[in-house]
């Protein structure tokens, strides 16, 4: 539907449900300020969103070259939205590099915006283009709107005083502004940020200021630009909204955990990417009595938290696939003395260094099995950025409640992406009980307490409850000194046994105990089709595209449903009767198969694998493709 426009005289606007849109230049033209500012505009607006960073793997790639392109792709929409979207609408690049490197994304037709003043001889071959593809007819299938970026940037800011330098630095607003106006944005909110972030610099703000209007103005008054589009405002439940990304959400979780425990949380974490926000923001959380560690490794790390665990705060450690691997020594230790301890492994493409700013569903293998011996651990995934937050404060409750360490596993998709959370009631929020033993005083009958205390003046460490979880005992309470550490325990006393018959009494209820679990979380729940044909199964973040995908199978007449695993160790207690109620299962996952080896050997299931390991999210036109054979 196309209307005019109230405030351009004979100017179209198109009213449309949504727009993909990606930022792309190289990792030095603020790429990712322009997104996020877009982002959170759209946000204010009211719009649903969903977003996409892609960072540049090495940290400081050559300028214009294709490794160090950097992107921000925004999904805005007047409807429920799952994903950032497959294909763009709207592709906007600073260089040579960032056309080639994503235009392979953009729509037919599609609206490509080009800083022309980037595409000279060098840059052109930097990008290893051997003729100017404005120029030589390649995009005749897009609708280019060349704007000389650069030239319009400075003559903006020339009376900034910067340097020529720090005056180019300022073309990402410029580019922001004219997207602004062409997508009908407002540009407050922005500004009030640029007040915020250099108000101690008056000349950069200034500069910013200016760049970004002279975009916005170089949209209203250019011919070659004749439509603005509109994106109404999304139904969406009443309450407060503010944008959060995965890692953001992880770290207000466990401060709420915090709260509603009424425990001081520790957490110590050594920077690896894409794990190394959640230790920056709770470090900006001192004041809800959160202590945080950069350690000088990841063994200190795990270290420092288990010890904080011990001594009766919830000792938690941020890391990516490659620091599981050193922390699974002290992991497999607190599986023995039976610490909660949180781990929160962010996965990334692997193996070693892998693909560190890429996503991947690599780790859930090694959160199972990766320590010596049998060694039992509850794991958990949020399913979005906005889930991490509650997900979060579970894994703080499963990790106290059992005495267990529990993994955390969100993935650099989630981490990074962005959208709206309704910022909940704490006071709603189910409090976590945690009761540390004291020892029966010396008139108490002898019997033996649920806490473990036992007789006056000795105390039982591994006395268990109906869970079989042993008490959480406090170093330095008067008589409850007990022996703690790697060697095998004798069960109820905790004295050092090296009987065959022991160990295998606790290997198995150190492996029951965390089976129990299941007791406390929900039921595996059905989306789609209750019963029938095809059943989808997803873990992690790859809920949205896998959600969406279902949906548009089900407007073909296709009998699809599909489950999503938040608890994968343990399982649902219902998981093997809703497989009973389908004939086929397809499990997509961002790596080479994990989950569908482990329900292949628990359900004897004979499902298949969608199986993806290129550092992206699926598309949903992917899914989809996978699904029609089914209905053949």
């Amino acid at each position: 539907m196309s209307v005019s426009s109230p405030t351009s005289p004979g100017q179209q606007v198109e009213e449309v449900e949504s727009i993909t849109i990606r930022f792309a230049g190289d990792s030095g033209d603020g790429m990712q300020v322009a997104g996020t500012q877009f982002t959170n505009v759209s946000a204010i607006m009211g719009n649903d969103i969903a977003t996409f960073p892609d960072f540049p793997a090495e940290i400081r790639a050559p300028a214009g070259t294709l490794a160090g392109v950097s992107g921000f792709q925004v999904h805005f929409a007047s409807t429920d939205i799952h994903t950032p979207g497959d294909s763009l609408n709207c592709l906007v690049v600073m260089n040579p590099a960032a056309l080639k490197t994503n235009l392979k994304d953009l729509l037919p037709d599609g609206i490509l915006i080009v800083n022309s003043d980037s595409f000279g001889p060098t840059d052109l071959g930097k990008a290893k283009y051997a003729t100017n593809p404005l120029e030589d007819g390649s995009l005749k299938g897009y609708r280019i709107i060349r704007v000389p970026i650069d030239k319009l940037n400075r003559e903006a800011v020339k009376d900034s005083n910067l340097a020529m330098r720090d005056a180019d630095r300022c073309k990402n607003f410029f580019a922001l502004g004219l997207v602004f106006w062409m997508f009908e944005r407002s540009s407050d909110s922005t500004l009030k940020w640029l007040q915020s972030k250099f108000g101690k610099k008056p000349d950069v703000l200034q500069a910013n200021i200016s760049a970004l209007k002279a975009g916005f103005n170089y949209g209203e008054t250019v011919e070659m630009m004749p439509v603005q589009y509109r994106v109404a405002k999304a139904k969406i439940a009443p309450g407060t909204y503010r944008k959060i990304t995965g890692n953001e959400a992880i770290a207000l979780g466990l401060v709420a955990a915090s709260e509603l425990a009424n425990k001081r949380i520790v957490c110590a974490s050594y920077p690896i990417t894409p794990a190394s926000d959640i230790l920056h923001q709770l470090a900006d959380l001192k004041e809800f009595g959160v202590k945080t560690l950069q350690a000088e490794d990841e063994i200190a790390a795990v270290g420092v938290a288990l010890g904080a665990s011990y001594g009766g705060a919830i000792g938690i450690t941020g890391t990516s696939g490659p620091g599981v691997c050193l922390k699974s020594e002290a992991i497999n230790l607190a599986v023995m003395t039976e610490l909660p301890l949180v781990i929160i492994d962010v996965q990334r493409g692997g193996p070693s260094t892998g693909l560190p700013t890429k996503t991947e569903q690599a780790d859930l293998l090694q959160a199972f099995f990766g320590r010596n011996g049998e060694s039992p651990v509850a794991i958990i995934a949020p399913k979005s950025p906005t889930d991490c937050f509650n997900m979060a404060i579970e894994a703080v409750r499963i990790a106290t409640e059992f005495m267990v360490p529990t993994f955390l596993l969100s993935d650099g998709y989630i981490a990074n992406g962005a959208e709206p959370w309704l910022i909940p009631d704490l006071n709603k929020l189910p409090k976590i009980n945690i009761i540390h033993p004291t020892l029966p005083n010396s008139g108490d009958s002898g019997k033996t307490h649920e806490n473990g205390a036992g007789e006056p003046g000795k105390f039982l460490p591994y006395k268990r409850d109906e869970n079989l979880v042993r008490p959480w005992a406090l170093p330095g309470t008067p008589g409850l000194e007990h022996r703690i550490g790697g060697i095998e325990k004798q069960d109820v006393t905790g004295n050092i046994n090296y009987e065959p018959g022991n160990h295998e009494h606790m290997i198995n209820t150190r492996a029951q105990k965390v089976a129990n679990i299941a007791k406390t979380i929900p039921d595996l729940v059905v989306e789609g089709e209750q019963e029938g044909e095809l059943l989808l199964i997803g873990w992690g973040g790859t809920y949205g595209s896998i959600a969406t995908a279902v949906q548009r199978a089900r407007r073909n007449g296709w009998k699809v449903g599909h489950v999503h695993f938040q608890y994968l160790n343990p399982f649902p207690k219902n998981t093997g009767e809703v497989f009973k109620k389908f004939k086929h299962f397809l499990v997509p996952e961002l790596n080479a198969g994990q989950l569908l080896l482990l329900l292949r050997g628990k359900y004897l299931i004979d499902a298949k694998g969608l199986n993806k390991i290129q550092g992206r999210p699926f598309l949903v036109s992917e899914i989809l493709e996978a699904i029609k054979p089914f209905f053949a």
